[in-house]
């Protein structure tokens, strides 16, 4: 779902921690946690400390913090799925401040991202599949805990899913409007209300990643073979089609739900949801610039034909 971002502390200093600071953090939880190998500044929000071991520390960066990003809520998150099954995620370790700067410590997952790495279409359509069972079996755990913990925005009755969505796509389609190109290709708000007016009125609702897409989806380079997701912090409750957004090309559309689908027939309501979910992303990757009046045109008469 689309969320409007208020950064909470935009001028806040964003130091690069020294390894010593770092180590001894991560020696908290892993005695055995060996010196700094890296810094990774990719993330938007976060950055990551690679240490010797296999340890990552992560750490929300003060300027970025904003109210739906939350490493305490990707601690429970995926506490949750170490304590329900066997799942290709990172694992938790521990979890405080260095310095007075929010840190997880975690499990590295090896490979790497997916938009890193050239897959020939079976071998990309094989690893979408397996994403798609990964989701699937993610979406399914027992959510009590989750629920009740009160760190995850998003829905909490079947109503909030129509709501939000509205006032998602309001704001998508009065930002298009303003753009004569865009008023003249699409007719945005009759999309808008047609994806509406398709909304399941009891939906399931279940925590979901957020955005499990290219950057997050890892991959074993050489093999092409799927290795596991990351990056849980963005966390929000809603319906399980929301979390196949990402992936939005025709191929890895179809291979995504695929493997979605191979564990049982789908919830009422699942496919008008997704492609909902479809349409709003594209809208709003317009709304950035990412997409031409023509290429978002295109994009509504296929999936919505």
């Amino acid at each position: 779902m689309v969320f409007s971002d208020v950064y909470l502390q935009p001028e806040a200093p964003d130091p690069v921690l020294g390894e010593e600071v770092v180590v001894a953090a991560a020696r908290r939880h892993v005695p055995e946690a060996g010196g700094l190998l890296e810094v990774d500044e990719s993330g938007g929000e976060a950055r990551a400390y690679f240490l010797e071991g296999g340890i990552v520390m992560k750490t929300q960066r003060p300027h970025r913090l904003r109210p739906r990003t939350s490493l305490r809520k990707e601690a429970l998150f995926l506490a949750e799925l170490e304590r329900q099954g066997d799942f290709p995620v990172p694992r938790a370790l521990g979890h405080g401040e260095m310095d007075g700067i929010e840190y997880l410590c975690l499990t590295r997952v090896e490979g790497r991202a997916v938009e890193h790495v050239s897959l020939e279409a079976d071998k990309r359509a094989a690893l979408l599949g397996e994403l798609g069972r990964t989701l699937r079996a993610i979406h399914e755990i027992e959510q009590s805990v989750l629920a009740a913990s009160g760190l995850f925005p998003g829905d909490n009755t079947p109503a909030d899913l129509t709501v939000r969505f509205q006032q998602a796509f309001d704001r998508l389609a009065s930002t298009l409007s303003a753009d004569p190109a865009f008023a003249a290709a699409v007719d945005l708000r009759g999309v808008a209300e047609r994806c509406v007016a398709q909304l399941p009125t009891e939906p399931p609702l279940v925590a979901l990643h957020s955005n499990p897409g290219p950057e997050h989806t890892f991959a074993e380079p050489a093999t092409g073979a799927f290795v596991g997701l990351i990056d849980f912090g963005d966390a929000y409750r809603s319906h399980p089609a929301l979390d196949l957004r990402p992936w939005p090309e025709a191929g890895d559309a179809e291979a995504l739900l695929a493997g979605y689908r191979s564990a049982g027939p789908l919830s009422s309501g699942f496919e008008e949801v997704r492609l909902a979910g479809l349409v709003m992303m594209e809208m709003a990757r317009a709304a950035r610039g990412r997409r031409s009046p023509d290429e978002l045109s295109s994009f509504l008469d296929r999936v919505l034909a």
